[in-house]
């Protein structure tokens, strides 16, 4: 099979398989347990969050694991009960179908607009805020790829006593990610995104955040998140951070000269547009829409051929609606619908890339 769809999961690496493994079998203790068998399991968390630490710069920050970004998100939004809270138009299901469904938590609830790049306009205007509302602008989008500057974001935030939550998922491993410098007070991350095990993920925050806890029952993770920690995923997570930190520089620059031979190729295709293509975005991903196609059709052809490509979110993957990414960028409905994500991933290959637009072109055709 040629995998071309990163952005929806990546193949565990073999490295951090084995790093799992003992933590599976022999070193199983519930790090909640005071004998030497639970301290080796407690170590191993303190382990894999100085590796997370370290990969986003995030020195003195809390890093509190959970189930994935679904989760990280979900919790980022709970602390903006009985405040006002604006999300970007583009976010992640996750954020969105939150905040819908608990719009009874906040004081205010509002979408913010993006242009037809996908880029938040700045400054963020809007007369009610006040001190301690949350704004939620994701780092890289899931379809597009495109990079917001959240710097200049948090800093017009921060002027008015305004906190910032950041799902940082698909920046992650792909570009450098300060959290440090970003300024964010909340960002969500995810294992399954770098190559690390499902159903691990976490939220960050800033040591001046004052975290409230959304799900009750234990002290795990020094209360903010209870339940018995998932040791086998935290260290899988960790170590593919660490492997992303070492290798970032090279999947870097190996995942852009892919891009760029595919936009090449693509660009030859009669009527073909590339969506946010003048944007920064993230090395591996490239959105594309072909008039009069349908792109859940080309992409069962594609299927058909053994190649997995996407349409945009993973999460919204099965609902047949049109982006809502798209269409929050203004892009026509005809060529919505005919959107195809590619997304490429650190062992993905020129051959692999030819042989994509070889077939694609020949879909298109029939």
């Amino acid at each position: 099979m040629i995998y071309l769809d990163h952005n929806a999961t990546t193949r565990c690496d073999e490295r951090v398989v084995e790093a799992m493994l003992p933590y599976l079998n022999t070193m199983y203790g519930n790090p909640s347990s005071l004998y030497k068998l639970g301290r080796i399991a407690r170590s191993a968390i303190d382990t894999a969050r100085e590796q997370i630490s370290a990969l986003i710069d995030a020195a003195g920050a809390r890093i509190v694991f959970t189930s994935g970004g679904t989760e990280a998100n979900a919790l980022a939004l709970a602390n903006a009960r009985h405040r006002g809270l604006a999300v970007s138009a583009i976010e992640h299901p996750s954020i969105f179908e939150n905040a819908a469904y608990y719009k009874h938590w906040f004081r205010d609830l509002q979408t913010i607009e993006v242009n037809g790049d996908g880029l938040v306009s700045l400054p963020l205007e809007k007369t009610s805020w006040q001190t301690g509302d949350m704004v939620s602008v994701m780092l890289a989008n899931n379809e597009t790829g495109v990079i917001q500057d959240l710097a200049a974001i948090s800093e017009a935030l921060a002027e008015r006593g305004l906190n910032l939550h950041t799902d940082a998922v698909q920046a992650l491993g792909k570009i450098p990610v300060s959290f440090k410098t970003l300024g964010v007070n909340l960002m969500s991350l995810s294992s399954h995104k770098i190559y690390g095990p499902k159903g691990c993920g976490a939220l960050v925050v800033s040591e001046d955040f004052v975290l409230k806890p959304s799900q009750r029952g234990g002290d795990q993770e020094h209360g903010w998140r209870a339940g018995t920690e998932n040791v086998a995923a935290i260290v899988g997570f960790g170590k593919a951070a660490d492997l992303a930190k070492s290798e970032l520089g090279s999947r870097q620059t190996r995942m852009l000269a892919l891009r760029t031979r595919l936009e090449q190729s693509l660009r030859t295709i009669p009527g073909l547009v590339i969506f946010a293509e003048k944007a920064k975005r993230i090395p591996n991903t490239v959105q594309f829409g072909i008039p009069g196609i349908s792109g859940e059709m080309l992409l069962m052809q594609l299927d058909q051929r053994n190649i997995a490509v996407s349409s945009g979110s993973a999460c919204s993957a099965s609902s047949g609606e049109i982006s809502p990414v798209l269409t929050a960028m203004g892009v026509d409905v005809r060529l919505a619908r005919s959107a195809i994500r590619v997304s490429l991933g650190k062992d993905n290959n020129e051959s692999e890339i030819d042989q994509f637009v070889d077939v694609l072109k020949a879909s298109i055709a029939n």
